[in-house]
């Protein structure tokens, strides 16, 4: 005991400076980048330690983000890895799901995912094929230039796929500098739950980094700190270097690709802004089993996706993904229920009743007859079972007496063994089952339809 206890009093005694470099700089990589300018600053070695770039910042890059992208791929491996941190940590909020905000559209979600070197944003939307498919379509391309230069690029018609070589660089990008599909545009961070797209207006190419957009260069990010050096000296040369490629004959053609560019932008309309906000919660967890977004039949066979959240008072609501966008008022919640208590099966024999008695709807292309509403071939195991009571007339006041009569609202939502759900209302005959739209971070059923 006693020799335990010496052990602890000498390395009590041990200060940061005992410690072998290299265990120094595994430390250090737990930290963040605010905590390792703070720690830079109470040391001239530490400061010399703290811009270890091949060690510290990659080992930064690689324990956070190794395992979702590939960090020597982003910039062609030729920028330092503390702008690749900063740049992917601000990015890793975008991974999820995102809805449009203030505009009725088709297509109001977007999900965000990590490419091998750069992010992608997909639009996201209900097929109509009479399957659970999802059409998924390129929408937003986000990555850095081997010079540093945070860019995106937006593709409004869904057209452009990536595949192989450096996709964000206009020279180097082949499929760009070929075609005119792809838009320039600034995504500026409005906090971390709302982002706005809007048009690049400048003519270089990449992104207008500034501060309140989130995209900060190195160089930016060096002067924020304190650090020597002119940011309008830099934006006065690099505003010389366009206008000098514009009129220097010859070259690789990229000055002229970059006319014909700017006259194209000029004769279409502005792609004007669009917000968009975060989903947070997208998908279920233990307390929460109904929580998150999913897919399912109406009544009509129209493949729809359905949002289902948890309020701060213990109700469970069920909105239909496309209504979100309405005001508030101007639509009824699919279901609402104050009471979050599920019942464990088995179940009464009334309550089977209930459940046998009722058919499921089935996509056309999983029914052996075309039929609208099928009887299940085989019917889910029920895991549990949850009572609701939907009176819109105490969640919408300006709906009170136009929509259904509440009593006549009382329905069941039935737990399935395999994490989804079904519901139905006794006024009815059938039970909408639901699916998942995406799990474990990929989207389910996805027909990608880039490149057609």
């Amino acid at each position: 005991m006693a020799k335990i206890d010496e052990i602890i009093h000498t390395i009590s005694l041990l200060s940061f400076n005992d410690f072998p470099e290299d265990v120094q700089l595994n430390i250090l990589s737990f930290l963040t980048p605010s905590d390792i300018s703070n720690f830079a600053c109470t040391s001239k070695r530490f400061v010399s330690l703290c811009r270890d770039d091949p060690k510290l910042w990659f080992s930064m890059c690689q324990r956070q983000f190794g395992s979702k992208t590939l960090i020597n791929k982003w910039g062609n491996g030729k920028i330092s890895y503390k702008l690749l941190y900063i740049t992917l940590f601000e990015y890793e909020n975008l991974i999820g799901f995102w809805r449009r905000s203030g505009a009725l559209t088709d297509s109001p979600l977007i999900f965000f995912e990590w490419g091998p070197f750069y992010l992608a944003g997909s639009k996201v939307k209900p097929s109509r094929n009479g399957s659970y498919d999802v059409i998924k379509m390129p929408f937003l391309w986000m990555g850095i230039t081997s010079k540093g230069e945070i860019v995106n690029y937006l593709d409004p018609e869904g057209k452009v796929g990536l595949s192989t070589g450096n996709v964000m660089n206009l020279d180097d990008l082949g499929f760009v500098a070929e075609s005119e599909l792809l838009v320039p545009v600034n995504v500026s961070f409005m906090g971390k739950n709302h982002v706005v797209v809007e048009e690049n207006g400048s003519a270089f190419g990449y992104s207008c980094n500034v501060l309140s957009s989130g995209n900060v260069r190195e160089e930016e990010y060096e002067d924020l700190c304190g650090s020597p050096g002119s940011l309008p000296d830099r934006m006065m040369s690099e505003i010389y270097q366009y206008f000098a490629n514009r009129t220097s004959p010859g070259g690789n053609g990229s000055a002229r690709r970059q006319r014909r560019r700017e006259r194209e932008r000029q004769g279409r309309r502005k792609w004007g802004p669009q917000d968009y906000v975060k989903i947070p919660n997208c998908s279920p967890t233990p307390d929460r089993p109904l929580q998150g977004l999913w897919k399912g039949f109406s009544d009509d066979m129209t493949l729809e996706f359905f949002l289902v959240s948890y309020d701060d008072i213990g109700g469970i609501a069920c909105r239909r993904v496309a209504e979100l966008c309405k005001p508030f008022s101007a639509y009824a919640p699919v279901f609402w229920t104050s009471n979050t208590i599920f019942i464990k099966s088995p179940l009464s024999s009334e309550e089977e009743s209930i459940y046998e008695g009722r058919m499921h709807i089935q996509p056309l292309a999983e029914a052996d007859d075309p039929c609208e509403i099928l009887p299940s071939s085989d019917k889910k195991a029920v895991l549990s079972m949850l009572c609701m009571n939907s009176s819109y007339d105490l969640v919408i006041a300006d709906l009170a007496g136009s929509t259904v009569n509440p009593r006549q609202a009382e329905g069941r939502i039935w737990q399935y063994e395999n994490g989804t759900f079904g519901f139905g209302f006794l006024r009815d005959h059938y039970v909408i089952d639901l699916r998942h739209i995406a799990q474990n971070g990929q989207v389910l059923d996805a027909t990608d339809l880039s490149g057609d």
